[in-house]
């Protein structure tokens, strides 16, 4: 056959550079887009942060790295697990703005919405000296104990094969078998050497088990203690029926009344099932939000949070530079001022999306804003999407991984979308609405007779919300609410 020309006409969407930065910077959370203007301001010299920040702040990558809204007080972390989209949609008329303006463009949070930004103290965690390890605490009581030098040396071996909570989880004739031989260390070595570590610091480090570390710390209380001879006799005999609180044979084997019982299971409760726990130094991280709602005269209203991003802005002394000189030596620079500016303005763009968002949910969430999540009216990202002039697909992003500070917590936005359930009037009640009725009938139950999910079930029947009781449990479990047995208490 003979090679051939033909043309061919068709349509297609060709997403610019631009497009594709913005659409990337839509979807990164406060930490992520942190990270990627300080990669972005060290690589592009036309690009500075504004004095007024550290950059040091956000060059520290899994660290918390922005300070709380000021005068805010702390609030817990969704526990929605959301579904990231994987498309976007882009309204594109802000893109034909010039390029070359008389006015530098700078990117600051600080004049959008209605709040006003504060000074924060210094920040001196630098300064705080690093906690002592589990590991360097044994050591040090070793170090000082009336031990020869042979058995301290197994012991540190054996500290060094301790977990994070304290445990020995490895079987000491496995351990002994792994030992070179020429160190002459056997099982009964390990095993003397197991029984020094369990009388340091902290009471039932080294235990091999559960059983064996509420034992050793039941121990190593003092001789006078109330009861503490029953405590061990349940714990040793009975501790599987003490987790499944099954009362009734535990007043039976330990011959004892209900006060008793109570008062050798408040004893049991205060100890620490995971001794190493205290010495695992984690650092604080913080929900940053993104936008702050506020109540005014007016009604609800959103404003940004101005911590949540560094404010960035193009260098006026290169800028003004390359407008008097442009140059064929310059064409590189150049390209760079191009991309600061679109950077500046996706910046810009990205905050607005959010701002504009959030302020919808605001206006529909009226009634969760005063009264609580029981209150929270079924809202899916269509009615967003639509009142907007936006796809679906750019709420999703909008709404993944940003978070609104409200008067009851920190809340992702896709918190308030979800399923929802109708009810026997017509309407239709949020699922995230009926996962509070639920919390609230279980924190009023009696804590003595708690209520099962049948009972849950009827007892919503009655105000009119109609589901079933493996949809309660269903429920239940994804708060972690434990099961009506484990919930019984003396």
């Amino acid at each position: 056959m003979k090679p051939t020309l033909q043309l061919k006409l068709n349509t297609g969407l060709t997403l610019t550079p631009q497009l594709q930065q913005s659409i990337r910077l839509l979807q990164l959370s406060t930490l992520e887009l942190n990270q990627e203007i300080t990669r972005l301001v060290q690589e592009n010299p036309l690009l500075e942060l504004d004095e007024g920040i550290d950059r040091d702040e956000f060059e520290i990558e899994g660290q918390d790295t922005s300070l709380s809204p000021p005068d805010l007080p702390a609030a817990a972390e969704s526990d929605e697990i959301p579904e990231i989209g994987k498309n976007t949609d882009i309204q594109s008329d802000w893109l034909d703005d010039p390029l070359y303006t008389d006015q530098e463009p700078f990117f600051d949070t600080r004049g959008r919405g209605n709040g006003s930004d504060e000074d924060h103290d210094q920040d001196f965690s630098r300064l705080i000296s690093k906690p002592v390890s589990l590991r360097e605490h044994l050591l040090s009581q070793i170090s000082l104990g009336q031990y020869c030098e042979r058995s301290k040396k197994i012991a540190e071996l054996l500290v060094d094969s301790l977990n994070d909570d304290g445990y020995l989880a490895q079987d000491l004739d496995e351990l002994a078998g792994l030992l070179p031989p020429e160190l002459g260390i056997s099982t009964a070595d390990l095993e003397s050497a197991l029984d020094y570590i369990q009388q340091l610091d902290p009471s039932g480090i080294g235990a091999r088990n559960l059983q064996e570390c509420l034992s050793l710390q039941l121990a190593a209380l003092p001789d006078n203690t109330p009861l503490r001879d029953e405590a061990l006799k349940l714990v040793n005999e009975h501790l599987e029926s003490f987790a499944a609180k099954n009362f009734q044979l535990l007043k039976k084997v330990l011959d004892c009344n209900e006060a008793c019982l109570q008062s050798i299971y408040q004893l049991i409760t205060q100890l620490n099932p995971r001794p190493g726990d205290d010495f695992n130094a984690t650092t604080a991280r913080h929900v940053i939000p993104d936008v702050i709602v506020t109540k005014s005269d007016s009604g609800w209203g959103v404003r940004l949070n101005s911590d949540s991003v560094p404010r960035v802005r193009i260098n006026s002394l290169y800028a003004g530079i390359l407008k008097h000189h442009r140059t064929e030596a310059t064409r590189m620079l150049m390209g760079q001022l191009k991309e600061a500016r679109w950077l500046v303005r996706n910046l810009d763009q990205r905050m607005d999306t959010i701002l504009r968002v959030s302020q919808a949910i605001v206006d529909r969430q009226q009634a969760f804003l005063e009264q609580g999540e029981t209150a929270v009216r079924p809202l899916v990202m269509r009615e967003i999407a639509a009142t907007l002039g936006l796809h679906e697909s750019t709420i999703s992003r909008v709404t993944t991984q940003k978070y609104m500070w409200t008067p009851h917590g920190i809340f992702e936005l896709k918190y308030f979308f979800g399923s929802h359930i109708p009810a026997e009037a017509g309407e239709s009640h949020s699922a995230i609405a009926i996962r509070g009725l639920i919390k609230r009938l279980i924190q009023d139950e009696d804590r003595r007779k708690p209520l099962n999910d049948n009972q849950i079930s009827q007892m919503l029947a009655q105000q009119g919300i109609v589901i079933a009781r493996r949809t309660v449990a269903k429920y239940r479990e994804f708060m972690h609410i434990p099961p009506t047995n484990l919930r019984k208490t003396l």
